[in-house]
Formats: structure tokens, sequence, C-alpha cells
């Protein structure tokens, strides 16, 4: 099915792509720009991560950071660095779309369908991420919501490999819990607990 104007089509798994859609047995659609969604689960974050922090917990190099938000790729979302000496600030979500662009890019995909995928990420609300697989065939980036759209998908021939964003969003809130936070209206840095230095008080005491 082709997507409308608005990008609204019904049906999954959909391709995440600004160029043609994907096959009609695919039920593919241009994944919609739209705001994203008010609700209890897009509460405005109270957390913000610095570039270097960020960079840990994506696994990404500042270069590549750097490079991605001057380009705007990948733009941190609670305040960007104005000038020089000024910190740029990235949110929890912005985190988690970092590391899913390193897994694309690492795979191959284009830069093209890596910003639609991007955009489309940003469009969703916190749940909606939680539940979602992007699948990937190396050239279009497809979101599926269920099993069945993962076997359709596969039955096709179109997906090689997944990212589970559920699984990454876990994978940086265990990054993130170790390193270090800003409170996004106070300023005051929150210190995240690492395991190794809570062992090193254990063994100061003992001693």
């Amino acid at each position: 099915m082709r997507s409308s104007g608005d990008g609204t089509a019904a049906g999954g798994p959909y391709a995440l792509q600004g160029s043609a859609p994907a096959e009609p047995a695919l039920k593919a659609r241009v994944a919609a720009q739209a705001a994203p969604r008010e609700g209890a689960s897009a509460k405005p974050e109270k957390v913000g991560y610095r570039g270097p922090t960020a960079c840990a917990a994506a696994g990404i190099t500042y270069r590549q950071l750097d490079y991605w938000a001057r380009t705007g790729l990948v733009e941190p979302s609670v305040r960007p660095a104005y000038g020089s000496g000024s910190q740029r600030l990235y949110s929890f979500r912005d985190v988690v779309v970092l590391k899913i662009v390193k897994r694309l890019l690492d795979t191959g995909v284009s830069l093209q369908n890596i910003r639609a995928a991007v955009q489309h990420l940003r469009s969703r609300g916190l749940d909606d991420l939680a539940q979602m697989t992007l699948m990937s065939d190396g050239a279009t980036v497809y979101e599926c919501t269920s099993p069945d759209e993962v076997v359709d998908l596969l039955q096709g021939g179109q997906g090689v490999f997944g990212i589970a964003v559920g699984v990454v969003w876990r994978d940086v809130e265990s990054a993130l819990a170790q390193l270090h936070g800003e409170r996004v209206d106070t300023g005051e840095t929150l210190v995240g607990h690492n395991p190794e230095d809570e062992l090193a008080r254990r063994r100061n005491r003992a001693g």
C-alpha cells in the first residue's frame, strides 16, 4: 500500500524511508513525520547527559557525536551547544537514538534511511519505543510492533537483522545508571552508581 501525502497508511511492518515505499505485500508506509505525542509516556525528562556521558552509554566516539549534532542527524533535545565553551545536553531518548544510529551505520544502512528512522523514533511516545523492533535488509529500515509483522517481513525476504529498541533502552538505562547526569531544572550533578566505586569504598571501610 502506498503512503498518502501525510505519511499515513494502514498495516505494517512500516518502511522508514524517504524514498519510494517497499513492496505492497509488506503493507509498507513512509513513517509519518509527526510531532511527539503528548501523554504520560512523553513527559519532559528531568535529567540530561553531557556529551562524554552520552558517548560512553551509546558506544560512540565524541567525534561521531559532534559530527551527528552539527549535521542535524542526532541533535541534543535538552540543550544544544551555543558557541565555544557551552555543553550540549542529551536526553535519555537522545542516547537511545544515538546507540540505534550506530548499529544502523555499522550494518551499512544508508544515511538517508537512518535520518528517516531517527525522525520516526523522535515522533513516537516512550512507551511505543519500548515495544518497537526495527528490521533492515541493509537498504531499508522497517518498524515492526508485533511478532507477526517480524515474521511477515522475514518471509518476504527483506529482514536481515533486527534491533529490539526495548533491549537498547535497557542497555542505555543500565549504562547511564553508572554515569553522571544533570538535573535540567537546577543544573545539579547527579552522581551515578558505579559498582566498582562501591567495592572500593567497602574495602576502604574494611581497612
